[in-house]
This record gives C-alpha cells, structure tokens and sequence, in this order.
C-alpha cells in the first residue's frame, strides 16, 4: 500500500524552528518530486515547497529563506525544515509524492493526512 505519514508537527514559538518529515512507505520516493503543501484555517490549500528526484528545489515566495526542503533516500524520507516561523506559517501541512521526477504542484499521485503546526506565543 502507497502511503505518506507526516509527522513533527506541533506548537512553536514565534521565531522558532520546526522539522517536518514526510516517511513514504509502499514505493520508493527517490525517484518523484516530492511537495509541501499547508491550508490554513479559512484559506485554500498552497504549494510552500518542492524536492525534485535529483534534489532541486523550489520555495513559496512566503517562506523563501526561512524554511529549507531535503531529502534522505536510504531513508525514504522528505524534510521541511521550518526557521524563524511566523503566525502566518500556522496551517496542516501535507506531504505529497508527484507523478514524475519535476516539480509542477499538479495531479499528485499521493497524499499524506496531514501534520499541524500551530505559532502562537
């Protein structure tokens, strides 16, 4: 079975840093784009970042700067590594796995339910 678990999220500070991590398990990510996405509470849903097969990426203008994607292979697993957080960062952030080995933020082939990250002081 195809699946993607998030996990890390949680309550920061302002400020502060978070680590996401997206595990895949069923298929092997190494060879996919992998994305973020979060929704906000009221808000649609919005590509933050993305990790192409041979490690290129690309960021949301809103994070650039601050928050830093990677991946491990012999781990089957995606980073979002999340400095200097803002109150504006609070959404569900999703993990999702592309058709292909580019980043395009369309048609993704998997999804996972979804980790919480909340900044509030």
């Amino acid at each position: 079975q195809l699946q993607l678990v998030e996990s890390g999220g949680g309550l920061v500070q302002p400020g502060g840093s978070l680590r996401l991590s997206c595990a895949a398990s069923g298929f092997n990510l190494r060879y996919y784009a992998i994305d973020w996405f979060r929704q906000a509470p009221g808000k649609e849903r919005e590509g933050v970042s993305c990790i192409s097969s041979s490690g290129g990426t690309t960021y949301a203008d809103s994070v650039k700067g601050r928050f830093t994607i990677s991946r491990d292979n012999a781990k089957n697993t995606v980073y979002l590594q999340m400095n200097n957080v803002k109150p504006e960062d609070t959404a569900v952030y999703y993990c999702a796995a592309e058709y292909g080995s580019g980043c395009s933020y369309i048609g993704m082939r998997n999804w996972g339910k979804g980790t919480l990250v909340t900044v509030s002081s």
